[in-house]
């Protein structure tokens, strides 16, 4: 069982930079490929970006690439997401999550087993 804590969310202007975290319970944290996802309202959940076991390899959506940056700890059990020239369509739920499924299914949400709460990024223009 793991537990997923998301923080770092807030308002933020047109261009600025944000930083999310995600805090995991447990001892197996580094046995987990780690996402991020987003769902903003009446859309689908979006995947965001995501990160392997050693965070030695990374994976973008395309419209993040260049100004999201995924990165993970694992002695502190955190996975991050650095959001840069953030835009008003970045508005949204920010979600981690936690796989044990195969690294090429990184970027399918029902391929993870657990889920953060989610923390809202509000961006204005």
């Amino acid at each position: 069982q793991v537990q997923l804590v998301e923080s770092g969310g807030g308002l933020v202007q047109a261009g600025g930079s944000l930083r999310l975290s995600c805090a995991a319970s447990g001892r197996t944290f580094i046995t987990y490929s780690m996402g991020w996802f987003r769902q903003a309202p009446g859309k689908e959940r979006e995947f965001v970006a995501a990160i392997n076991r050693s965070g030695g390899v990374t994976y973008y959506a395309d419209s993040m690439k260049g100004r999201f940056t995924i990165s993970r700890d694992n002695a502190k059990n955190t996975v991050y997401l650095q959001m840069n020239s953030l835009k008003p369509e970045d508005t949204a739920v920010y979600y981690c999550a936690a796989s044990n499924s195969p690294w090429d299914t990184r970027s399918n949400g029902n391929q993870y087993n657990y889920w953060g709460q989610g923390t809202q990024v509000t961006v204005s223009s």
